[in-house]
């Protein structure tokens, strides 16, 4: 788990990074939790969308506040109730360009969502111009994994549920190809690939195993 969540935040950066050198100046991450990229954003020129439920900016703004941390001129809070109010209109409300090159972030989110948030998600983003893109990590299905891994996912999947998140949406790599046909360009990664990429050589040992979710990032 902690390789994952290192390597979904590695891998959006470097994405964005990408991006910027293609004249991206936004990165909207939605669900943003308590990600921590606007404190070490090397892009100066790159504002910074945090999009998430008021009550979970609070807590991290109190916890930034009892750290002695204060939010960079560049990041911009854009809070939502998930539950009655659109992502898009939020934003709109933002000081968000819907006219400039975009880069949207959705880690540790996608598996949570009902399947028409997700497309709202995706029809929100293919709505911004060229050079536009976004970047998730998906599960994919029990069908697809190996026996010796089933029992994890089930595993993590009651704790979820228990606290009244429970895992909702999968994906096969096919599938999630057929969602983002709006799109000019794919990369998606499973974890061999992501290992290769990120987790070559170490002495640590440090690696994902198993192969319950891919990396995707899709461009317009």
């Amino acid at each position: 788990m902690r390789a994952w969540l290192v390597v979904r935040n590695r891998y959006a950066e470097d994405k964005l990074c990408e991006a910027v050198a293609n004249n991206a100046t936004q990165y909207v991450l939605l669900g943003a939790g308590l990600d921590t990229f606007a404190y070490r954003n090397p892009h100066p020129d790159v504002k910074v969308f945090e999009v998430d439920h008021p009550a979970t900016q609070e807590w991290k703004k109190n916890l930034l506040a009892s750290s002695q941390i204060s939010a960079p001129a560049n990041l911009h809070y854009v809070p939502v109730d998930f539950e009655r109010e659109s992502i898009a209109d939020q934003l709109e409300k933002s000081c968000l360009n819907f006219s400039a090159p975009t880069v949207f972030a959705s880690l540790g989110v996608v598996l949570y969502l009902t399947h028409s948030a997700f497309r709202s998600t995706i029809d929100l983003v293919e709505a911004f111009p060229a050079g536009s893109g976004v970047v998730f990590d998906y599960a994919l299905p029990r069908l697809a994994l190996r026996p010796e891994e089933l029992e994890s996912r089930d595993l993590l999947s009651a704790r979820v549920a228990s606290i009244g998140e429970p895992f909702q949406l999968f994906f096969t790599p096919t599938e999630i190809a057929t969602e983002l046909t709006g799109f000019s360009r794919l990369e998606d990664l499973n974890a061999a690939q992501l290992n290769d990429r990120y987790f070559a050589n170490r002495t640590d040992a440090l690696s994902l195993r198993g192969r319950s979710a891919n990396i995707i990032s899709a461009w317009l």
